[in-house]
């Protein structure tokens, strides 16, 4: 139980059954490599652009990645240390599903969002942040808005809603965070944070150590976001405590031994001439920092969640996730709720088309918008 709790917190869990166990090798066939380069987010999005926000201490530049122009919009809140990228694959499902808009933004201190003030990280602060970009989007008369949000982003998703900075709120979808066991997962959240690599020596490396870790387990969304994830270092990835592979005690794959010994060993000596003028990756958010927000993003969030006025989707990897307080408002008929199993804690990642179909069904249910024409549910 402590194991699946540790990561309530971020946009990742840690290694879990099912192939994925630190040590375990996963046999792909002799000679059989998966591709770890990165994909583009315009395979996904039709647009991106850097919203300007106006506040007390200057300006507030917060990313955002577009597809649609008509139908409700689908405001995705990404999960801590992640970025709008984690919602690329799913965009490109859902747009396929439903009549909608989907805008997928970087939070504060995340992805390529720039503010002036990146160290509050506060749930207050945050919240309203959401509503003024989506003031900035829209004006005084925004459309109707689904707001969906992962882990960290649900949490705010909750604050929120429950603070009425989007008027013209439809629904509200929450992945994975429920308060109990993101409140029990805290004590042990810095120890699995120092247990992660702390750099890598490209970003293919990054993708790799991250499917392969289980952090993500669909190799397509790690391709695409674990550029949102991890950034460019300016010093030498001759540094120490760069990781020039991926056998860091997480999977080993199994491959043709004579010829994947004799290209290791040319790998090696190539890698070892590159070391000097390689750069080195890191991630873009120090989430041991954030540590005295994690209890002001989780504390209390049931009981908000649950008095939110509009209708509510709970989506969830597993039900041993539910806290008292949201077991009672289930059977009450408070919220709608699905299990979708066999998912790391990034369920939107590692099931994009099922939390699409979960998310498309309850909005046509509450007939917020229509499947669109020659879609088959």
């Amino acid at each position: 139980m402590e194991k699946q709790l540790h990561l309530n917190l971020l946009a990742s869990r840690p290694p879990m059954a099912g192939g994925f166990q630190s040590g375990s090798k996963m046999k792909m066939g002799p000679g059989r490599k998966r591709d770890f380069s990165p994909l583009p987010w315009s395979q996904y999005f039709e647009t991106m652009e850097d919203i300007v926000v106006e506040n007390e201490n200057g300006k507030d530049i917060f990313r955002i990645y577009c597809s649609g122009s008509h139908g409700p919009v689908l405001l995705l809140l990404h999960g801590g240390g992640h970025s709008a990228l984690s919602w690329a694959v799913f965009t490109a499902i859902i747009y396929s599903r439903i009549n909608c808009r989907v805008v997928a933004m970087d939070l504060r201190a995340h992805g390529d969002t720039k503010v002036k003030n990146p160290e509050d990280l506060s749930a207050d602060t945050m919240a309203k942040d959401i509503g003024k970009v989506v003031e900035a989007l829209y004006g005084d008369n925004p459309p109707p808005i689904m707001l969906i949000g992962h882990s960290m982003g649900g949490a705010i998703a909750v604050h929120t809603a429950t603070a009425n900075h989007i008027p013209s709120l439809l629904g509200l979808c929450v992945i994975d965070v429920v308060e109990g066991t993101a409140m029990d997962a805290l004590n042990s959240m810095q120890n699995f944070l120092r247990s992660r690599p702390k750099t890598f020596r490209s970003l293919e490396n990054a993708i790799e150590w991250s499917v392969k870790s289980g952090q993500i387990r669909n190799i397509e969304s790690a391709r695409v976001s674990m550029g949102g994830q991890v950034k460019k270092c300016e010093e030498s990835s001759s540094s120490s405590g760069v990781s020039n592979s991926i056998g860091e005690g997480i999977i080993e794959e199994e491959e043709d031994e004579e010829a994947e010994e004799e290209s290791s060993k040319k790998r090696a000596k190539e890698d070892d001439q590159e070391t000097k003028k390689e750069s080195i990756f890191t991630w873009r958010v120090e989430l041991s920092k954030t540590e005295k927000y994690w209890e002001g993003w989780f504390k209390g969030l049931s009981a908000l969640f649950l008095t939110t006025p509009v209708p509510k989707l709970l989506l969830l990897a597993g039900i041993d996730r539910l806290d008292k307080d949201l077991t009672i408002g289930q059977m009450q008929g408070k919220f709608q709720m699905q299990v979708l199993p066999q998912c790391g804690h990034a369920v939107h990642e590692d099931a994009p088309e099922k939390v699409a179909d979960a998310l498309a069904t309850f909005m046509v249910r509450h007939k917020f918008t229509e499947f669109k024409e020659g879609y088959l549910c």
